[in-house]
This record gives structure tokens, sequence and C-alpha cells, in this order.
């Protein structure tokens, strides 16, 4: 039912079955599965409490008006969401033929009334728990794909995708499951973004840009990436700089014997941010990746951007199992 949930380290451990030299043992296996199941309970009761309806928030982001980032409440979101959509839901595998009655705003219009996207070819949704996908910009003029917010009348469980639950009419539209499968529907979304948003990274109490990243010394990784959505599977030339490359041109250098808290776009790195330590980040690269391909690219939003998190092949096995954080916004030291 948690469609989006994390991976973790039980996922990790079957994966190291198949395919690491040295296999874990039965009891460790058990510890890790543990350890897994406890995890996802902390998520699970965090996730829950944190979507209350009432403090819900949709941000939407990249190219709008004003520049800036719009924050629409749940008061607000109630009061757009007057579109109806009826149609059968691919994620509710029990009522898989069922028609559904749900309710919400189109995504349409919240484009016309709050962004300005004359550029832009393509909209990412990001949910809480960092999952994420991205529709053309012109299929979401054509068709009422609707973020909504009830379903036969009822407020959407969060189990089921709620509180704000992106749907497609199938039913209406057959031709979109087949541009758009059930991997398109997105559960308990928080995140529009218009395009690509321009690099804003908060370090401490610092706003750092693209061109001050350009500055520091480049690195380059070609590997196979640790991103779940939208990447190539084969190997892949990451572009960018070092976390500690980031803090020594800063006036507080990293603590000793502290570290630094990474933070995505998603809601969910609040409660779970990506810790590594100082030493952590002495033993290997850890890059900031600004570009990717042989061309160099800017990485766009679909594909987590403008600013990812990469370990190098070379770390140490507790490093490479790390989360590879799409969307990074914030780098903050810890004692």
């Amino acid at each position: 039912m948690w469609k989006n949930l994390a991976l973790t380290s039980l996922t990790i451990a079957i994966i190291c079955v198949g395919g690491c030299k040295n296999q874990p043992t039965d009891k460790q296996l058990e510890v890790w599965r543990k350890e897994a199941i406890a995890r996802n309970a902390e998520i699970v009761a965090n996730n829950t409490k944190k979507a209350q309806q009432n403090q819900w928030n949709l941000l939407i982001q990249g190219e709008t008006v004003t520049g800036k980032s719009l924050k629409l409440n749940w008061q607000q979101l109630q009061s757009l969401a007057t579109n109806h959509v009826k149609t059968t839901d691919p994620l509710d595998i029990s009522h898989s033929q069922e028609i559904f009655d749900f309710r919400g705003v189109t995504v349409s219009q919240l484009l016309q009334q709050f962004t300005e996207a004359s550029q832009v070819t393509d909209v990412t949704f990001v949910s809480f728990d960092a999952y994420q996908t991205t529709l053309s910009l012109k299929d979401l003029w054509q068709y009422p794909i609707t973020l909504a917010i009830a379903k036969n009348n009822q407020p959407i469980a969060r189990a089921q995708g709620g509180p704000l639950y992106l749907v497609f009419p199938y039913t209406q539209y057959p031709q979109l499951e087949q541009k758009y499968d059930a991997n398109n529907w997105a559960f308990y979304v928080s995140n529009i973004i218009v395009g690509t948003e321009a690099v804003k990274l908060q370090v401490n109490q610092h706003q750092v840009n693209l061109a001050s990243l350009d500055k520091l010394p480049q690195v380059t990784l070609e590997q196979t990436v640790g991103y779940r959505i939208s990447w190539p599977s084969g190997k892949v030339k990451l572009y960018g700089v070092r976390l500690r490359d980031i803090f020594s041109s800063l006036p507080e250098p990293l603590p000793a014997q502290g570290g630094v808290i990474i933070r995505g776009k998603a809601p969910f790195y609040e409660d779970a941010p990506v810790r590594l330590s100082t030493q952590d980040l002495s033993e290997c690269d850890i890059l900031l990746v600004t570009r990717w391909g042989e061309s160099r690219e800017l990485i766009p939003a679909k594909m987590g951007g403008p600013l990812t998190l990469a370990f190098s092949s070379q770390c140490p096995a507790k490093l490479s199992q790390s989360r590879w954080v799409t969307f990074v916004e914030e780098l903050t030291t810890t004692p």
C-alpha cells in the first residue's frame, strides 16, 4: 500500500545477496530485516503525523509568475477543488474495475492561475516521500489531469494516496493509459515544479548559486547511478563538486567530529535527512552533481535536478549504500 516507500536496509540486503562477493549471514539478514521493519514503522508514523489534511501545503515552484515558490494551504486547495473526474483507479487493486468519482483541481487550472510557462515543456510532481513523476505540459493543457482531494465524496486516505493524489482520467480518455501508466499516479503530492528551477542551495546561512559552484574544483564520475527515476541504467558521466570543497570555500569549516545533513525538496527529508560525517566526506568523492552526460547537460527536474547528491563507486561500502538524494536544497553542518 505504501507505493512510494523509501529503500530500506532489507532491500539493500536482498540486492547484496544476489550481487555481493561477501554474502551476509542468516543472522545478519535477520538483523537487517528487523531494522528495516522498525525504520519503515517510524517512517509510516511520521508520514501519518505530517499528513494531517489541515496542515497540508502544495508548493508550486520553477517558472512561476513571481519567480518565487507559491504555497497553497489546505483551505485554498479545498476552495479550488471543484473539478470531478470519474475514472478507474489502477492503484486500488481490490476495486480495479470500479469507476470512482474524484474531486479536485485540474493541474491546468493551477498552471493558468499561478505560472508563466512559455518556454516550458514538462511539469514534475514530487511526493511527500521524494517519489516523482514528470508529465508533458501539452498533455496537462489538453486533459483534465487532476490533483484530487476526495474520492466518492470522502477524503482520500493516506494509504490510498491522500490527502493530495495525482489522478488521470483513464475512463474518459483511454489513450492516456498508453502514455502514462500506473507509475505516474502519484501519492501525497507536495510539490509541483514547472520546468526546472534555478540552483538555489542553502549552505548553513549562505545562499549558493550555480556560478559559485562552477568556481570550485570540478570532479567527474563515470558509473552506474543510484537514482530511481528517469536516469539511464548503464554508466553515466556525472560532473560536480565535492561536498568538502563547498564548505572549504565558506567561512565555516566542517566540524572535525561532526558532519553534514543533506536535505532534498520532499518534506520526507525533514524527518529522514541523509547524514554524513566529516570523515565520510574525506574518505572519497561525495559530489553535489550539477551536470551529466557527454555534453555536460544541466540536470532537469524530471531527473531530480538541478542539484543531486552522488557517491563515487570508490567510496567504502557503508557509503555506497547511502541514499542518492535528488532536488538537493540544503546542506547544514552538525557538531
